[in-house]
C-alpha cells in the first residue's frame, strides 16, 4: 500500500470510487459530492487550487482503493476543508483512512489552523474516525457550505 498526490489516470477511478460509495448509503443526490463538477478531473482540480492537494491509496499493482483531499474552504482564512475521503468497500477496515487522513492532516497544518469537514450522521464508522483524530463536532455549517444536504459537521484545531 503507497500514498501518493494523484495523477491524472486516476481520476476514473477515484471518481468510480466515490460515486459507488454515495450511491451504496442512497446519498447519489444532488447537495452531496456525487454531482460535484471537478469530479471526474481531481487531479487539475487540486493542482490548480492554492494550499491544496488530494492523495490516493494504491495496492501494490497500482489499483487505486482511495483517495482524499484538503482544500481552502470558502472566505474563512486559515481554515480548509477536508473533502472527499472515500475508500473502495472490499479494502475498508484496514486502516486507510486513518493513513491518508493523517498525510492529509500533516499537510495541512502547515498551510491552515483549522481544519473542517462535512458528513452525513448515517456515516458512523466515518464519524468514528474523525472523533478519534481530534475533531469536534459543530452545531451547524460553516458559512459557504456547498453540500447543504450534509447534516453533520465538524472542525479540528491544526
Amino acid at each position: 500500500m503507497n500514498i501518493r498526490e494523484i495523477e491524472a489516470k486516476d481520476n476514473p477511478a477515484i471518481e468510480r470510487i466515490i460515486k459507488r460509495s454515495l450511491e451504496s448509503f442512497g446519498l447519489d443526490i444532488p447537495g452531496t459530492a456525487y454531482f460535484d463538477p471537478q469530479l471526474s478531473s481531481l487531479s487539475d482540480y487540486y493542482r490548480k487550487l492554492p494550499d491544496s492537494k488530494y492523495w490516493v491509496v494504491v495496492d501494490e499493482h497500482g489499483e487505486v482503493l482511495g483517495g482524499v483531499g484538503i482544500a481552502p474552504f470558502g472566505e474563512h482564512e486559515g481554515v480548509c476543508e477536508l473533502q472527499k475521503l472515500y475508500i473502495k468497500p472490499e479494502a475498508q477496515g484496514q486502516g486507510m483512512s486513518k493513513q491518508l487522513m493523517e498525510t492529509a492532516l500533516g499537510f495541512a497544518k502547515e498551510h491552515y489552523a483549522h481544519c473542517y469537514l462535512e458528513t452525513m450522521e448515517k456515516l458512523r464508522v466515518a464519524n468514528r474516525i474523525y472523533e478519534r483524530l481530534g475533531f469536534r463536532k459543530l452545531e451547524r455549517p460553516l458559512d459557504g457550505s456547498e453540500h447543504g444536504t450534509m447534516d453533520t459537521w465538524y472542525i479540528k484545531e491544526l
